[in-house]
């Protein structure tokens, strides 16, 4: 337990002598548009014990971001929402936006690439890019397929499903 207490206070020192950044970075509308249909689903703070990816803020796992997790918790504690909100969206736009190549597509593909790496990860989101050859309804498809085959589906199917089905709604009303 005193590792753990140790841990915590080490973040907290880290976040008390941070420096602010003179300005906040401006992003693409295309990603902030999409942030905001994951932020839609992935909630705030999540403690779901069936969750492989452990607590979430704001979509965040413990078990990819356990740092960030753990220091955006201690910001919110000491009432920063907006700082951990901002690292949020930083992990956001530099762990899943650029480094999923969403920056380098059109509508409606960056939104479904986006969520895709975000909800199953970035390495099955390209494969199912791959598979779907540009084609929107059909990486939608092969999404769906390809949720019904994961050990947690009988969890979480229908949610799943509904965030597709939502996306999929998003995009026709945006055609």
């Amino acid at each position: 337990m005193s590792n753990l207490w140790e841990l915590i206070q080490q973040l907290k020192d880290k976040i008390l002598k941070r420096e602010e950044p003179e300005e906040k970075p401006e992003r693409p509308d295309e990603f902030k548009e999409a942030l905001q249909f994951i932020l839609k689903w992935e909630g705030f703070i999540s403690y779901d014990p069936q969750d492989p990816g452990g607590m979430t803020i704001w979509g965040i796992s413990y078990r990819s971001h356990k740092d960030a997790v753990l220091e955006m918790e201690l910001l919110l504690d000491n009432g920063d929402k907006d700082k951990a909100f901002e690292m949020a969206e930083n992990i956001y736009y530099n762990d899943y936006w650029l480094k999923a190549g969403c920056d380098k597509l059109t509508f409606p593909l960056y939104i479904i690439h986006f969520d895709t790496a975000v909800n199953m990860g970035k390495g099955k989101a390209k494969e199912l890019q791959g598979k779907a050859d540009g084609d929107w309804k059909d990486y939608l498809l092969l999404r769906l397929y390809a949720y019904s085959k994961f050990d947690l589906a009988k969890l979480y199917f229908r949610g799943w499903s509904n965030r597709v089905l939502d996306l999929y709604n998003y995009i026709k009303e945006k055609e």
